[in-house]
């Protein structure tokens, strides 16, 4: 007999105490902000690293660091950042067919603390070497697996799922922030391996979040997607050990050294990209509509790869600018360069809100997802425009330190048009059969955006600065204005109403 409106039951979560309907239209409750404040801590160690580790490497050993040549230095960190994005091809591949998302991203917190902790007690190029291997692979086990466990939460909620994406980045942000700042005034005032130290802390405090809240995660964060037959994990395994063998074997014979690691990393993204297209592309398990947003896909992936190298030389080419052009005296104190770099997520952070908002405000009515990325890509070109016009107005004197923060804030809220909106794109038009490849794919732009950024920090040492500036400011806005062009029949390909 059916339920008058009075009688009608609503079954209620035992774990969670919400219904459904509850559950389903509260998408920033909960599972979201807990893996938001997971992931907020898991980029607080990162970003907090990252905010040093250009500074370590090119600091005199007077001063803590290992006194590297600026192109060297720059190598080093491009290749770091392009592959802990890399990695996580492998950390998708796991979380579809090996081991759940949710085990993958406790298995990669667990590595990433190993590795803070090491490069905060082991000094040298030991305790770098160990460090970033195991921050790398730890990496690449816990991002993509995060974010797919994040759109399993936001399937239900697709109006919200720009907005929902965007507060997910704005906690990536945030820890990007005070990362940085906590990390910075620890090397600034005692030294950098008690910067390394608070990063460690900090990935220890987002392995505690994780714990505590994965019981509140969808089913679908527990169950493997494509599991792989047995009859083929032995080769997996095998594919795995030639491979190990043949980087033991390359850096044996100096084939893989620093001085081209950035060049490696580049070429491997790409290879890897290729790969996961034509595999996706090729797959009888994917659909003809599938398809054809895969393919769509492709020139926003190129385009974002291009974003990231130039929103990366924060820590690669301006880290030089920063030593060599910027006074950092502030009457007896010295600014921490580590926050210079702050500025340009804080700026990202500032913007997320109001952007967010306007974009639920105007609903129907906003750009396409097209369209984001070329005003990000815009916005960022004529960033390089700014720091060109500053750099030759100065001459030979140091460059102001407001002027360089007033680049890092132009640089850094262009990331609100791409990042997220990247992020969001990959979870939504990804194949059912290949949903955490897909997110995969979409770090992979990181990749190449951080390898590429070594690269151009190799570039920037080679050649006078009214040069460097004037190839990335007219190619960040060239490219950002094609993209524009391109927008409707690039959005048709993406479909789901992204065509305008």
């Amino acid at each position: 007999m059916r339920n008058t409106p009075h009688q009608t039951t609503t079954a209620v979560d035992p774990e969670t105490r919400e219904t459904p309907a509850e559950a389903s239209g509260q998408p920033f409750r909960r599972g979201l902000l807990s893996m938001a404040f997971t992931e907020l801590w898991e980029r607080y160690s990162f970003y907090g690293l990252q905010g040093i580790l250009s500074f370590y490497l090119l600091y005199a050993l007077a001063d803590g660091g290992l006194h590297l040549d600026p192109a060297f230095a720059s190598g080093i960190v491009g290749a770091y950042g392009g592959a802990v994005y890399l990695s996580q091809i492998l950390g998708a591949w796991l979380g579809d067919r090996l081991v759940s998302p949710q085990k993958m991203v406790l298995y990669g917190a667990v590595v990433i603390t190993a590795g803070h902790v090491v490069l905060a007690f082991v000094p040298g190029f030991a305790g770098l070497g160990v460090g970033l291997v195991c921050i790398v692979l730890g990496t690449g086990a816990l991002k993509t697996n995060i974010t797919s466990i994040v759109g399993f939460i936001l399937d239900q909620n697709e109006r919200y799922r720009d907005a929902g994406f965007s507060y997910f980045y704005m906690a990536i942000n945030i820890g990007a922030v005070v990362g940085p700042l906590t990390t910075g005034l620890a090397q600034n005032e005692l030294g950098f391996h008690y910067g390394f130290g608070l990063a460690a802390i900090g990935m220890a405090a987002a392995l505690v979040q994780y714990i505590a809240s994965m019981k509140r995660l969808p089913e679908r964060a527990r169950i493997v997607n494509n599991p792989l037959p047995a009859n083929r994990r032995p080769l997996a395994v095998l594919a795995a050990l030639v491979f190990l063998a043949a980087v033991g074997a390359a850096v044996a014979t100096g084939l893989l050294r620093a001085q081209n690691l950035s060049t490696v990393v580049t070429v491997a993204s790409l290879v890897a990209a290729a790969a996961y297209f034509l595999t996706m592309t090729t797959s009888s398990a994917v659909g003809r509509d599938e398809r054809r947003r895969i393919l769509g896909y492709l020139p926003l992936f190129l385009a974002s790869g291009v974003y990231f190298g130039f929103l990366f030389q924060k820590f690669t080419a301006i880290s030089i600018l920063i030593t060599e052009r910027i006074d950092l005296k502030i009457g007896g104190w010295t600014f921490p360069v580590a926050w210079i770099t702050t500025v340009s997520p804080l700026a990202a952070v500032l913007i997320t809100p109001l952007v967010a908002r306007m974009w639920k405000t105007l609903g129907e009515r906003q750009p396409g997802t097209v369209a984001k990325v070329a005003i990000g890509l815009t916005q960022i070109g004529c960033a390089y425009l700014f720091l060109l016009i500053i750099s030759e107005a100065t001459g030979d004197a140091d460059i102001p330190l407001i002027l360089i923060l007033l680049f890092m804030m132009a640089a850094g809220s262009s990331e609100v048009f791409v990042g997220p909106i990247g992020l969001s794109l990959a979870t939504k038009i990804g194949p059912e059969k290949f949903r955490s490849q897909m997110v995969g794919l979409n770090f992979l732009t990181l990749a190449l955006g951080s390898s590429l950024a070594g690269l151009l920090g190799q570039l920037f040492a080679a050649i006078d600065n009214a040069s460097y500036f004037t190839l990335t400011a007219v190619c960040g806005v060239a490219i950002g204005l094609v993209l524009f062009l391109v927008r409707r029949p690039v959005g048709r390909l993406l479909g789901a109403g992204l065509e305008h």
